[in-house]
């Protein structure tokens, strides 16, 4: 994921490496050094055999545990950061037999991952036990950590950071408020349930009945991609709607100063999936774009209703609707959640700030001051 590769690749007063089950796309994600410590051949067996005959989480083989102790010796490693929730839980081998530090990182779906299941349930309260420290990047994830069964006291909140040097802000110039208007839209996700994609579509159709110029663009690719596309030509507006797949950062970024605003409808997935603070919604809000969200998950930690961008509740079509309508009658107003927006992001998420406080954590586990 782009925003650890950021973290990682940011680091300074720590050394960091990778262990990867595989490398994909090297050339566009430099790195070295890369441990590639790959799944066995029989890990679908092996997996089976935990899931349907043990009723269990699988755990690393023999051969894994060893191979990624290796590595860590090699490497002279002080600490263990594992990232995600659930790739902690099949590593609880490795953190119990390991001597020194283990951090783990929850951000957003790892959360939830098979938690109606007792016994990954009962996994996972081990493995936030064996651990020194849980990460996580919103309030709102900690207080869903703590319902897991982890002790608070070793939970802390580390944010994920954007490079604001490469999103500058920039004002907007909005289009007039009659119906000529050609105003431009874009999300910015995975296609996935969480993200609201298609209340975007229902919003945007009522509001292209008014401003018939208008343009939504949605960026990312995902599971849900066909689904789209069909409710798109339902809702007659097809026309008006571009899906661009995966693109490239700078390409993203010529859309958000290209746009006027930015959508992200989040709402609660239907096995209780949620987001942390979305990357892309952050990103921007640094480069000037008014944002509309929904009252979601960590979301209210970045946008303040009405001061730096505007929520409404989760899958509230008409709100966000109302919301876009005197919005477009007031530029005034679109401007100044544009810049709070941007200022916000500066205050609480700029990534040098975060990876220093990062350091600072891995620095303090290993009893080193620097």
């Amino acid at each position: 994921m782009l925003h650890i590769y950021r973290q990682i690749t940011a680091l300074d007063r720590c050394r960091p490496v990778v262990i990867a089950q595989k490398r994909e796309q090297a050339e566009r994600y430099p790195f070295e050094p890369v441990y590639v410590v790959a799944k066995p051949t029989t890990h679908f067996l092996r997996r089976f055999w935990f899931r349907k005959v043990r009723d269990a989480p699988w755990q690393i083989s023999g051969a894994e545990f060893h191979a990624l102790l290796r590595v860590l010796a090699k490497t002279d490693a002080r600490l263990l950061h594992i990232y995600f929730g659930h790739i902690a839980v099949h590593l609880l081998p490795l953190i119990r037999a390991w001597t020194k530090p283990s951090i783990v990182s929850f951000h957003g779906a790892d959360v939830l991952v098979d938690m109606d299941k007792p016994a990954f349930r009962n996994a996972t309260r081990q493995m936030l036990e064996a651990v020194k420290l849980v990460l996580v990047r919103s309030e709102s994830l900690r207080r869903a950590v703590i319902h897991l069964g982890c002790d608070e006291k070793k939970i802390e909140v580390q944010r994920s950071g954007v490079p604001l040097d490469d999103f500058p802000f920039r004002e907007r110039s909005f289009p007039p408020r009659n119906r000529g208007g050609a105003w431009r839209f874009v999300q910015a996700c995975r296609l996935i349930e969480k993200k609201g994609l298609p209340v975007t579509l229902r919003v945007f159709a009522s509001f292209v009945r008014n401003y018939p110029d208008a343009t939504l663009t949605i960026a990312g690719e995902g599971p849900l991609l066909a689904q789209l596309r069909e409710l798109a030509r339902e809702l007659k507006i097809d026309n008006s709607v571009s899906f661009t797949g995966f693109i490239s950062q700078d390409q993203l970024r010529d859309i958000f100063y290209a746009s006027h605003i930015f959508l992200h409808p989040s709402e609660t997935g239907r096995d209780g999936n949620q987001e942390g603070i979305p990357n892309s919604m952050l990103e921007a809000m640094a480069s000037g774009l008014p944002v509309f969200a929904t009252q979601h998950g960590g979301i209210p930690e970045a946008i303040e209703n009405g001061v730096s961008g505007v929520l409404v509740p989760e899958r509230d079509d008409k709100a966000l609707v109302r919301a876009l309508f005197e919005a477009a009658q007031d530029r005034h107003f679109l401007s100044g959640i544009g810049r709070a927006g941007a200022e916000a992001v500066a205050e609480k998420f700029d990534q040098s700030t975060q990876v220093r406080r990062l350091e600072d954590i891995y620095l303090r586990l290993i009893g080193r001051s620097d």
